[in-house]
């Protein structure tokens, strides 16, 4: 039974007045020396609170997509197939710019997928069907993709926007915004929970927000609550060439995206949010503009990070030390927002570190560490993306 459908849910629900009333009917019959009774009723009672908070947790975790599925949920699931040496691509080519990414911070520089002076090999032809998960919407489509450079396999979630089947914008190319949820997160929550497809639709149809191809992939790569970080740890897991490569290029590969990385951006809450200001600013090539929602600098504030555990990877993905180590200062737009104490100062940090053209706008926040916060901020997030990266 599927972790966040309906079904598991209406079984929680059941269970918890079945538990009370078993607990009721058997609470005077039990028979035994007086150990044998307490213990008995002391486990019908914990048995009554066991189901209760079974239930108020698949009700947490269906409204926030926090585990998609059991595998997640128990720690179990393993996305790594394998672990290549992950080979560098070609130099940066005109539509981005180029900068030496700091030792451990990802898959090395080069053009961004697809780019058509350097055409990849192998085409990632891909067939996609419905999520099958009711918080999401209709129109948001899932492919599993396998990694060709990573040794990834996991899923990915793609939503097109309203112009895109437009016989007006047939031989348009359309901007793309990775979607990356924080740790533990599930490639659903942006759709399901933030709502940014749903908030997006009218916004692009009125034009005042282009109309980006949205992409939400899967992160949480290894088992054991391990945070993979988006970074490519040696031996452990290709999580950067994943994020920045693979699935780039299935999209490039499968849909009428942008090939320029002017037209490319990624963002993020939480966990994610680190992730989106460390890519974008380690991969200005790749990505014209990042957006960091209540995110952090220090790997290690996730407390499950693998990076997070070792000091020079620690170092090397935090993206103040990306912004003072750049070869070049990146052309890179960072949005990026936080309460006091919750991101607000890793921003004004990244903004401290940065020079032109990299530009930093930091806005501070009210409210909890909260997908209500990152919901209501969507409308306006992309708006400011949108002036970064116009509609064509």
């Amino acid at each position: 039974m599927q972790l966040t459908g309906t079904p598991f849910f209406i079984c929680t629900v059941i269970l918890v007045p079945v538990s009370i009333a078993v607990a009721m009917w058997f609470w005077g019959r039990v028979k035994g020396p007086k150990p044998v009774r307490v213990l008995s009723r002391l486990a019908m009672l914990v048995f009554c609170q066991v189901t209760a908070v079974v239930m108020v947790f698949v009700m947490v975790n269906n409204a926030n997509l926090i585990y998609g599925n059991w595998d997640d949920l128990l720690g179990t699931g393993n996305h790594v197939r394998a672990v290549p040496s992950v080979p560098p691509q070609e130099p940066a080519a005109a539509g981005g710019q180029g900068v030496a990414p700091a030792a451990g911070a990802g898959g090395g520089g080069g053009a961004p997928a697809g780019d058509a002076a350097h055409p990849p090999a192998n085409k990632v032809q891909q067939s996609f069907r419905g999520v099958d998960d009711p918080k999401v919407p209709g129109d948001v489509q899932k492919t599993d993709l396998k990694g060709q450079l990573s040794g990834v396999d996991g899923e990915v979630l793609v939503w097109l926007p309203p112009q895109y089947n437009d016989p007006a914008f047939k031989d348009r190319k359309f901007p793309v915004v990775e979607l990356i949820p924080g740790y533990p997160g599930s490639s659903s929550t942006w759709y399901g929970t933030l709502k940014v497809s749903e908030q997006l639709k009218p916004l692009m149809q009125q034009g005042k927000v282009a109309p980006f191809i949205l992409v939400s992939p899967r992160t949480l790569l290894l088992g054991n609550h391990t945070d993979a970080g988006c970074t490519d740890v040696p031996g452990k897991v290709n999580a950067d060439t994943w994020l920045t490569r693979d699935v780039p290029q299935m999209i490039l590969d499968n849909f009428r995206a942008d090939p320029s990385s002017d037209r490319w951006a990624i963002a993020g809450y939480s966990a994610g949010a680190h992730c989106a200001a460390k890519l974008s600013l380690a991969h200005p090539n790749r990505y014209r503009a990042g957006v960091s929602l209540s995110g952090y600098n220090d790997p290690a504030t996730e407390k499950d990070s693998l990076v997070g555990k070792d000091p020079k990877l620690r170092e090397a993905n935090n993206p103040v030390a990306l912004v003072k180590g750049a070869a070049q200062p990146p052309k890179v737009s960072l949005y990026v927002s936080g309460n006091k104490g919750d991101g607000y100062e890793d921003g004004q940090a990244i903004a401290a570190a940065a020079k032109a053209p990299t530009t930093v706008q930091v806005v501070e926040t009210t409210g909890p560490h909260s997908s209500d916060v990152w919901k209501d901020m969507v409308p306006g997030v992309f708006e400011w993306l949108t002036g970064i990266i116009p509609a064509q």
